[in-house]
């Protein structure tokens, strides 16, 4: 299998597929710290991220969104101190689409990385 972090976003249209339940069933368990919430009717993946300090919350947001812009796919980013509360959904379809599960595990990804400089550097 694949992992979703090395998978590519594809473009979206208004007609583009949403997942169904079976594939929120075998995407899910690769994303297992991301909520499936509802919102305004929308279904949606969200995840808050902790950090020691704003300036790292930063950091991972400003990666997170470098990422998104090469994906041409962009999320909800909240930045607080100490936390960032990401939400990924598909805005042409209004729903969930795989480029969703795909962008929450490349943020998985990301926020591994950030950790991973911090306890290097002490933080």
């Amino acid at each position: 299998m694949v992992q979703l972090a090395q998978e590519k976003c594809v473009v979206c249209r208004a007609d583009s597929p949403h997942v169904s339940d079976e594939d929120i069933a075998e995407l899910k368990p690769q994303v297992p710290d991301w909520e499936l919430i509802e919102l305004e009717g929308v279904r949606r993946l969200r995840r808050v991220f902790r950090f020691p300090d704003f300036a790292q919350a930063l950091e991972f947001t400003n990666a997170v969104g470098s990422i998104a812009d090469g994906e041409g796919h962009h999320p909800r980013l909240v930045v607080d101190w100490g936390r960032v509360t990401a939400t990924w959904w598909t805005h042409k379809i209004q729903d969930l689409h795989r480029n969703d599960f795909i962008m929450a595990s490349k943020s998985d990804k990301v926020y591994q990385h950030v950790s991973v400089i911090s306890l290097q550097a002490g933080r």
